[in-house]
């Protein structure tokens, strides 16, 4: 996401830290790297010149001298970046019902997305409803309904209405209890006529708390014109912008929404349920600048781990009672945050170390966990809650192995596993006992594992 951009800050901050003092043609070099790295990720070139005109001026500013020059111009780099992806507006919900909408033409992202937006809300103990009314895409209404019963979602779909106003009419009554409703809406090519004629009944009639425009980041620069059109037509509150894994061309998308004052609420990283996450402007740029984001971090935490899963397992470690079914658990739970690759960023220091590490390690661990099921499935309960016999009667690992069809290494492996999760807890690097998950300490400890970081600090 941005990566180039991120290199190019972070090399730029680098070079003024190193540098004994600053003259105009490290100045220079600096402007002229952000210049090519901001224009490759799709921002406007006026803005472009705009911002980097304004930084090179600041930053020769003869008043400013010795070190506190070099604190001045980072501080100007990271302000006038800033500024350039908005403010932050979070998506507040009310105390009453919350209906929000969603806008967006053929192929954002928007059925997906809501699926996403419904699965985030309800993990944070939400009673929320997905509510089809595309009637007119021949694949949207089982598409959400897919969605929906794969992630434990309520749904309400009428698969024989071709009037999305009647069947919001049919729902409406059904959908008293729900805190929050999550609409699906029909797309278009274009916003011509017939779509704002539609969604304009609908939103007379539904009279939506929020109206969200869902766009893709490879719409690039587009995305201003799209966000000013359907803001200006039918009062659009906020911004979800899909697939920022698989673009440069997010920097258009974001700066293009910040230049018309459309707020951001949520950027998606890819095509997993958890694959989202709220965009907050400071905290965006300071994973760029490799100084990671702790705050979206525990976020993505909790919205990987169920809140019942959360309280077994916090009773559990509290009564020092680990089970092999836990490791399980806790592997599953780190693989879905979507890989190492995703949450690296986040992590403060793995920007500059993070291409030391073995590519696909959280991934390649869910290759192991279907084996690791089996076994378990082979073992006794007394061997499940105390793994220890294991160790002391090779016998068993032989039963064991050949029960779940897998080598003895293969059940060694998860009994590895078992000792360094167990490690962890008993050194007093406890496990984060509100969310269930391992804190980032223990994530480093994991790391060091398959490779080496001992200048990485928290």
């Amino acid at each position: 996401m941005l990566e180039k951009l991120g290199e190019v800050l972070r090399k730029a901050t680098d070079k003024i830290a190193n540098a004994i003092f600053l003259d105009k043609n490290l100045i220079d070099g600096i402007v002229r790297d952000l210049q090519r790295a901001l224009l490759e990720a799709d921002i406007n070139v006026l803005l472009v010149k705009q911002l980097t005109d304004k930084i090179r001026k600041e930053a020769m500013d003869e008043r400013i001298k010795g070190i506190d020059k070099k604190e001045h111009f980072i501080k100007l780099l990271h302000d006038e970046l800033l500024s350039l992806l908005g403010e932050s507006k979070k998506l507040e919900l009310k105390k009453e019902q919350n209906k929000i909408i969603f806008l967006g033409l053929y192929g954002a992202g928007k059925t997906t997305t809501i699926a996403k937006i419904g699965n985030y809300f309800a993990k944070r103990g939400n009673k929320v409803a997905l509510v089809g009314l595309d009637v007119h895409r021949p694949a949207a209404k089982e598409q959400l309904k897919q969605l929906a019963d794969k992630n434990k979602l309520d749904c309400f779909i009428d698969f024989d209405e071709k009037n999305a106003l009647k069947t919001w009419k049919k729902f409406k009554t059904k959908l008293k209890d729900y805190k929050i409703i999550l609409i699906d809406t029909a797309g278009r090519h274009t916003l011509d006529k017939e779509l704002v004629e539609e969604l304009s009944i609908l939103n007379n009639e539904i009279k939506p708390t929020e109206a969200i425009l869902v766009m893709p980041a490879d719409i690039g620069q587009a995305a201003k014109k799209q966000s000013e059109e359907f803001k200006n037509l039918l009062n659009i509150t906020g911004v979800i912008i899909t697939r920022m894994d698989s673009t440069a061309k997010g920097g258009g998308a974001l700066t293009a929404c910040a230049e018309t004052r459309a707020p951001v609420y949520f950027i998606t990283t890819g095509e997993k349920i958890n694959d989202m996450e709220e965009f907050e402007p400071k905290s965006f740029l300071s994973r760029l600048l490799g100084m990671g984001d702790l705050n979206s971090l525990i976020e993505k935490i909790k919205s990987v781990t169920d809140e019942s899963k959360q309280e077994k397992m916090k009773k559990q470690l509290e009564e020092g009672k680990l089970s092999l079914e836990d490791v399980i658990e806790q592997v599953k739970s780190m693989g879905s945050l979507g890989g190492f690759e995703k949450i690296k960023s986040m992590i403060p220091g793995f920007a500059k170390v993070g291409d030391k590490i073995p590519e696909n390690l959280l991934e390649n661990q869910q290759e192991k966990i279907s084996k690791w099921e089996h076994i378990i499935k082979s073992m006794t309960k007394e061997e499940k809650n105390n793994p220890e016999l294991l160790k002391k009667q090779t016998s068993r690992i032989s039963r064991i192995a050949k029960g779940a069809g897998v080598s003895a290494g293969d059940v060694r492996s998860l009994l590895k596993q078992y000792d360094m999760l167990n490690e962890m807890i008993k050194s007093g690097s406890s496990m984060n006992m509100e969310s269930g998950m391992l804190n980032q300490k223990q994530m480093m400890k994991l790391a060091k594992k398959f490779g080496k970081f001992k200048k990485i600090r928290f």
